[in-house]
C-alpha cells in the first residue's frame, strides 16, 4: 500500500461521507492525517473541478476550524462566486454555512461582504436565505444597519429568511413573544422569523418559541390556507431540528396546542406531505389515542406509511398522560 494511493483513499472517503451526510465518519477521517497534513490536503481539494469533492474540501477546513480556514474560505467563497456554474453556487453555500459555523469573528465580516455583494445584483432567494440563516449564528448590534440596507436594496417580493433576521437582531426576546402573539402582525413575517430560528433557537428566545406554537393554534381554523399551512410546517421543521432540547421545555398548555394542530394537519393535508412531519410531532405531543387517527390517515405509499407506523408504535407503547 503506497502513501499517494493512501492518499488517494483518504480523498475518496471524504468525498463519500460528505456526499451521503456521514458526518461523525467525514469527522473521523479529517482527523486521521492531523491537522497540518489534512488543511494542506483540503487546500488542494479546493483547486479540484468537481464541486463534490471542493464541498467536501469545505467541511474539513471549518471542522479544523481557525482564522487559517476562516480566511482561505472568503477568499474561495469569491472564487465560487465568480465561477457563475451550478457547481460553484452550491460550494458558495457550503461555504457560507460554514462560516456561520466558524467562532472567529473574521467569518462574520466575510459574510457581511458576502451579504453586501448578494445585495449589490439580482441574487437568487436560496442565497439570500442562506447568507441570513448563517449571519443569525452571528448575530450582533453591527449587523443592523447592514441588513436593513441590504433589504431596502434587494426590495425582495417574496418572503425571505432576511426579513426574519432583521426581526431578530432588532427586537429583544421579550419584544418577539410579543410580537409573535400578535394577532395583528402578518402570519407570513412570523414565517420569516420561523426560518432564521430553525438555525438556533438561544435560551432567552425559547418563551417566543411557545407564542409562536399559540399562533399556529389560533390559525386552527385556517389550516388549509396556504399561508397559514406553510407557517405550521416551518413550525414543525423548527421544533423537530431541536426535538430533544425544545420537547421537554414545552409546558402542558404549548404541548395541547401543538397537538391539536397536528391532529389537523393530519387530517387535512392526507395523503399529502403536509401530515409527515405532523405525524412524527404527534409522536411527541400526542395520547395513544391518536394513533386511531393515524391509521384513518395511513398513506399508502410504502416509505411514508412507515412514518406513520413509527408514530403509532411510539403512541401505543406510551401510557396514558395529561396534555
Amino acid at each position: 500500500m503506497t502513501r499517494e494511493w493512501d492518499v488517494k483513499q483518504w480523498r475518496e472517503e471524504l468525498v463519500a461521507a460528505c456526499r451521503f451526510g456521514e458526518e461523525a465518519r467525514a469527522r473521523a477521517l479529517i482527523r486521521q492525517p492531523g491537522p497540518r497534513k489534512a488543511r494542506a490536503l483540503l487546500e488542494s481539494m479546493l483547486e479540484e473541478d468537481e464541486g463534490l469533492v471542493r464541498q467536501a474540501a469545505v467541511l474539513g477546513l471549518a471542522e479544523l476550524g481557525g482564522a487559517a480556514s476562516a480566511k482561505r474560505l472568503e477568499q474561495q467563497l469569491v472564487r465560487e462566486e465568480a465561477r457563475g456554474d451550478r457547481d460553484g453556487d452550491s460550494v458558495a453555500e457550503a461555504i457560507t454555512r460554514a462560516l456561520g459555523e466558524l467562532e472567529e469573528s473574521s467569518a462574520r465580516a466575510s459574510l457581511i461582504r458576502r451579504l453586501e455583494r448578494l445585495a449589490s445584483g439580482k441574487p437568487d432567494l436560496g442565497d439570500v436565505n442562506t447568507i441570513a440563516r448563517a449571519l443569525w449564528h452571528k448575530r450582533h448590534p453591527e449587523l443592523l444597519p447592514v441588513v436593513r440596507r441590504s433589504l431596502e436594496t434587494l426590495a425582495l417580493s417574496e418572503m425571505s429568511s432576511l426579513g426574519g433576521l432583521l426581526v431578530l437582531l432588532e427586537k429583544s426576546p421579550g419584544e418577539l413573544q410579543s410580537w409573535a402573539s400578535d394577532s395583528a402582525v402578518p402570519v407570513d413575517h412570523k414565517t420569516e422569523v420561523l426560518t432564521v430560528l430553525e438555525e438556533e433557537v438561544p435560551d432567552p428566545f425559547v418563551p417566543a418559541v411557545l407564542a409562536f406554537i399559540s399562533t399556529a393554534h389560533a390559525l386552527l381554523g385556517e389550516a388549509v390556507n396556504r399561508e397559514a399551512s406553510y407557517y405550521c410546517e416551518r413550525l414543525f421543521i423548527l421544533l423537530l431540528r431541536h426535538r430533544e432540547r425544545l420537547f421537554p421545555l414545552l409546558p402542558p398548555e404549548s404541548r395541547a396546542e401543538l397537538r391539536e394542530v397536528a391532529r389537523r394537519r393530519v387530517e387535512a393535508f392526507a395523503l399529502h406531505d403536509g401530515s409527515l412531519r405532523a405525524a412524527v410531532l404527534l409522536q411527541d405531543v400526542g395520547q395513544p389515542e391518536d394513533a386511531h387517527l393515524l391509521l384513518a390517515h395511513r398513506p399508502a405509499e410504502p416509505v411514508l406509511a412507515k412514518v406513520f407506523d413509527d408514530a403509532v408504535s411510539a403512541l401505543r407503547s406510551r401510557p396514558f398522560r395529561e396534555p
